[in-house]
């Protein structure tokens, strides 16, 4: 097994991809405070190079961590040394990024239009830009596309506007893809974009939602980190921003904004998969959502979406203390957690992120709510670990209808509080 590992190994090093031959994901349930504190050791040693997918939270939460063929050995010692229970999730990551890789590599020629486009496949940035040209082309007078800011690499950041005209309209924001290896997020925007544009007239809470609002829809939040992720590292999270005497690039842009800045739940250490970089909206991507809400100044439901654990969640996630429309909010949750299950019975966890999943400061939804955006949301889409950020295509239309299910709730909700 070794010598096919190392020969795998040095295969893709000459590619210029990273492999992830014999790299295993266990799932890990520490079930006291001893065995926590077991766990946490393993994300001292940096030399072990593992890389946290549900990090370390309390007793009893699961957690997901991708570990590398040659630390495997050391880990299981680790755990089973320290009584830790812990389970295969993955037996082997590269067969699952091979797998993608060949659906990906069966190219298509641009279709002629949007309704030939490949809605159950995963697609690369450039696709994804020439499908949303199709999409403006198709639908001029719905339909347009901003260029919002340009990132570390130069790239375009492109939003959809959707919009039945009047200047300065109230307006919802939905963004995914902010981490750049959660291939099921962008893939649902593609999908979302499609349905806004064919379905705004047959679908009478989405024509009563642009009749009064704009839809901005930004599908590609990290362009950087997601091309990077088709040609270089399928697991790869972050910015692809470099800091002068730091080997280390990227900055978590989910860690990044004026919300909590430098709190628990984030890192300072540049080589942290939570890195959040030197100082608040220090990344283009960020900076330039930032700018783009502020000067926008009506946007009125906020929602960023990510995969994967099956939860919506609002703010706080860098304080215990309770926003001041938590009820409200919830309720807007449960209602949308409802008839998100309602498409295939999909189950969903939703309150606020302290308390649903982990304390993470200088997040998203926090600055935006912060900002005067009440609804202000984030999703985890599917699935609860089974494949984790590697979702099989298969599912990317059932994920995008149900979201889309849930999306709607939220809009609507957003719409009918206006005044």
């Amino acid at each position: 097994m070794r010598g096919l590992v190392v020969l795998a190994a040095l295969v893709a090093a000459a590619a210029g991809a990273e492999t992830f031959v014999g790299h295993q994901v266990l799932r890990v349930v520490p079930g006291s405070a001893a065995e926590l504190r077991s766990l946490r050791e393993l994300e001292e040693l940096e030399h072990l190079q593992l890389d946290f997918w549900l990090p370390p939270r309390g007793p009893g939460a699961p957690v997901d961590v991708r570990v590398p063929f040659a630390s495997l050995q050391p880990v299981k010692a680790h755990l089973e040394a320290g009584g830790v229970p812990y389970a295969v999730m993955i037996e082997d990551v590269q067969a699952l990024v091979d797998g993608e890789r060949r659906q990906t590599a069966r190219r298509r020629l641009l279709p002629a239009s949007t309704d030939a486009f490949d809605y159950a496949s995963y697609h690369s940035l450039d696709e994804i830009y020439a499908f949303m040209d199709l999409l403006v082309a198709e639908n001029p007078n719905l339909v347009s596309k901003l260029e919002i800011g340009r990132t570390t690499e130069n790239r375009p950041i492109y939003v959809l506007k959707f919009s039945r005209g009047g200047a300065n309209r109230p307006a919802v924001w939905i963004d995914t893809g902010i981490h750049s290896r959660e291939w099921v997020t962008q893939a649902s925007g593609v999908w979302f974009a499609k349905t806004i544009a064919s379905e705004h007239e047959n679908d009478e809470g989405l024509a009563s939602v642009l009749a009064e609002m704009d839809i901005f829809l930004e599908i590609v939040t990290n362009p950087d980190g997601f091309v990077f992720t088709h040609t270089k590292n399928r697991m790869w999270r972050k910015t692809r921003s470099s800091r002068s005497g730091s080997l280390c690039v990227g900055v978590d842009p989910n860690r990044n904004w004026d919300a909590g800045f430098g709190g628990s739940g984030s890192s300072g250490n540049p080589c942290s998969e939570t890195y959040r970089g030197p100082y608040a909206h220090s990344e283009p991507e960020v900076k330039a959502i930032v700018d783009f809400v502020k000067k926008h100044g009506n946007i009125k439901a906020f929602i960023s979406i990510h995969s994967y654990s099956q939860l919506l969640l609002y703010p706080y996630g860098y304080t215990t203390t309770p926003v001041t429309d938590q009820e409200e909010l919830h309720q807007v949750a449960e209602r949308a957690v409802a008839a998100l299950s309602s498409a295939y019975g999909t189950k969903y966890k939703y309150g606020s992120i302290i308390t649903t999943i982990y304390q993470a400061s200088g997040g998203t939804i926090d600055w935006t709510y912060n900002q005067g955006i009440k609804y202000s949301f984030t999703f985890e889409l599917r699935d609860t670990g089974r494949y984790g950020f590697l979702l099989p295509a298969s599912q990317i239309v059932p994920t995008a209808q149900e979201t889309w299910l849930a999306l709607r709730v939220i809009m609507l909700h957003a719409r009918n509080h206006l005044y």
